[in-house]
């Protein structure tokens, strides 16, 4: 059973909604889990809130830092997990076993019972690095997604093309895979028709993006998207609609103009803000106000709290 409600389902705030309570940011992605945070976790959350972000949401990449991010999670009110296999770690989850969903699934579920869990991920598949032959990603993957389905979670997506290209194989096999995956939802008339869930990090063609959208998803916007060379990452951004657009740091990966060269970190969601908000023309605050209400309507995180 979805923990979103589902006369919020379909709501997100247009211009004439704003109001400056509404004015806050969301990074809904970052590896706040992750070693490079081990310094300073506690100061990091501190800037996130000076800068204006009201929630993060930590994704998982294996059972064992899935169990990482709800613990972070658990342990202070601005953090959400969300629990997964990434697709580069499938063969070292299906090495410990024959019988990935027994093990496996049962641990994600066991730990999706946690209310501070409000997504399946960081799932998807990744032909970059070819850590897991393709089939077993896709596998795995479909296994997934069943999970978010029977849990009323929405997923988490990552996609990477095989030379980081914009479009091919990868994103073919991604949106067969999802398409197959929505068509269950609508079958089984699901909470999560429309809010499926976020291509995370998007770096792909427009095509795929107008098909994710079409199928339910939301897109998330990088740090990238501020460099000067990402001509195709800005064109994506302004040619999809503001209510399909989430923004995340990935943290501490891609960190965004003016701060490139240094670890990303939460707080540098606003320069994602203002770059978005120079190419669809709005102000920094219509932009943050805008994202964040479009994380809460597919995370219901305010559910959990």
């Amino acid at each position: 059973m979805s923990r979103c409600p589902a006369s919020r389902e379909q709501k997100y705030l247009t211009r004439e909604h704003l109001t400056p309570r509404h004015v806050t940011l969301t990074d809904t992605h970052c590896h706040l889990d992750f070693r490079a945070f081990d310094p300073d976790r506690p100061a990091v959350l501190e800037r996130a809130a000076q800068a204006g972000v009201e929630r993060i949401l930590i994704p998982g990449l294996t059972p064992t830092s899935s169990r990482a991010a709800v613990r972070l999670a658990e342990s202070h009110p601005m953090l959400f997990a969300a629990v997964g296999v990434h697709p580069t770690e499938a063969s070292k989850v299906e090495s410990q076993t024959s019988d990935f969903r027994r093990p496996t699934l049962d641990n994600l579920r066991e730990l999706a019972r946690s209310p501070k869990v409000v997504a399946i991920g960081e799932i998807g598949l990744d032909y970059y690095w070819d850590a897991a032959p393709h089939d077993l990603q896709q596998r795995v993957l479909r296994e997934q997604l069943d999970l978010a389905a029977d849990l009323g979670l929405p997923v988490v997506i990552h996609l990477r093309e095989k030379g980081d290209a914009a479009d091919g194989p990868c994103a073919q096999d991604l949106l067969n895979i999802l398409q197959d995956w929505v068509a269950r939802l609508e079958r089984e008339a699901s909470p999560l028709v429309g809010r499926a869930g976020v291509l995370h990090s998007f770096a792909g063609s427009l095509e795929t993006a107008r098909r994710a959208v079409e199928l339910g998803f939301f897109i998330g916007v990088t740090g990238p998207v501020t460099y000067k060379n990402a001509i195709a990452r800005r064109e994506v951004a302004a040619s999809l609609p503001l209510e399909r657009l989430l923004i995340e740091t990935d943290a501490p990966f891609l960190t965004p103009v003016p701060r490139r060269g240094q670890r990303n970190e939460p707080a540098y969601v606003r320069h994602i803000a203002d770059k978005i908000a120079e190419i669809h023309q709005r102000t920094a605050e219509e932009i943050a106000a805008l994202t964040t209400a479009n994380a809460n309507r597919l995370f219901c995180w305010e559910d959990s709290t």
